[in-house]
């Protein structure tokens, strides 16, 4: 089968397409046959490598992946052969007590595939039977291999840690990202008032189009103040934080006294200085949040279908070309998902 292999962590260059032979399902396991499969800036972080993982080598890249069932390992129930689906990418040992309770992305084991295990960037994949779920009907298979990972994450950020209640004001930097936009959608479905940021006015204008309340040029002025500007100097009641570094001082000065803020990513960095006099007198309650336990994506699943959801699809690429498809997201020009189509 081909797949998109690494041998070594580094930069684009590493990533090779290769045959490889495919892998036995295990006990517990299926073989699925992968149709699309979607970028995450995940896979970025698993090519590079990070201190204290080792990976063995070769590695297949890859998280999100919709395809159709081809095989069953043993001891596998519920899942049919033939079967359209998509994979969650949490992977828990079901024994903790943080899994006992239902709480899976807590896990002390917790893994993600693409990281903790061969990913979707194959032809066929292995995955565990208890990590798919039904393909919505209403998406066709780009779409499918594409939105898990970024809407699971954003539901969790909103839902369970945030609460996030029907008129609320929100805030999302940095609109264009999966997650950032599935946080847009995820949001407007709760009947929340967001604001959006970017560099790009382009990006602006079309998350005006798919629901955006306000939008700000973070090239063109002061973020906060712009914020207060719109809320009638209150501040905002989340601020849902996946960029770090760069964000972090924002958002102490946008949100409101009480309010809370969400992070989930760091793609400018691990390391900022937070604003402790902010923290304490305003009383406010900072989150982080972490993909999202099974609960959460079978919460988000049913919600997706019911509302007929899509993610923003930026482009579509086959495997072949996934190399130049990770230098576009590394590159932040991509408005939604970037989507590999795997096979036929």
């Amino acid at each position: 089968m081909k797949a998109a292999v690494i041998y070594s962590h580094g930069e684009l260059d590493r990533i090779r397409i290769e045959d490889i032979a495919p892998p036995p399902p295990a006990p517990g396991e299926v073989l699925l046959r992968v149709r699309s499969a979607g970028l995450n800036h995940l896979d970025i972080w698993v090519r590079k490598g990070r201190k204290g993982v080792v990976l063995p080598m070769p590695h297949i890249l890859g998280s999100d992946a919709a395809g159709i069932v081809e095989a069953l390992g043993p001891d596998v129930g519920g899942v049919k052969v033939g079967d359209e689906v998509i994979v969650n990418p949490g992977l828990s040992c079901g024994r903790c007590e943080y899994c006992r309770r239902g709480e899976q992305s807590l896990c002390t084991s917790f893994g993600i595939v693409g990281l903790s295990r061969p990913g979707t960037f194959a032809e066929v994949v292995a995955v565990p039977a208890k990590n798919l779920c039904a393909k919505p009907p209403h998406l066709p298979f780009d779409e499918a291999g594409a939105f898990v990972l970024s809407f699971v994450t954003a539901w969790r950020m909103l839902m369970t840690r945030a609460q996030l209640k029907p008129g609320q004001t929100l805030l999302i930097h940095g609109i264009g990202g999966g997650v950032a936009l599935s946080t847009l959608k995820l949001a407007k479905l709760a009947g929340a008032e967001v604001i959006v940021t970017s560099s790009s006015d382009e990006k602006l204008a079309r998350a005006k189009e798919i629901g955006a309340d306000h939008t700000i040029n973070y090239k063109a002025g002061d973020v906060a103040r712009t914020v207060k500007e719109i809320t009638a100097g209150r501040g905002v009641d989340v601020v849902v934080d996946t960029v770090g570094a760069a964000t972090w001082p924002i958002d102490f000065s946008a949100v409101r006294p009480g309010g809370k803020i969400v992070l989930c990513g760091i793609t400018t960095g691990p390391e900022a200085m937070t604003n402790l006099r902010l923290l304490y007198w305003n009383q406010l309650t900072i989150m982080g949040s972490t993909m999202g336990s099974d609960e959460n994506f079978r919460q988000m699943v049913i919600a997706v279908a019911a509302a007929r959801m899509k993610p923003v699809i930026d482009s579509v690429h086959p495997l072949e070309d996934a190399r130049e498809a990770m230098a576009k997201m590394e590159a932040a020009g991509q408005f939604g998902k970037i989507v590999l189509r795997v096979s036929d």
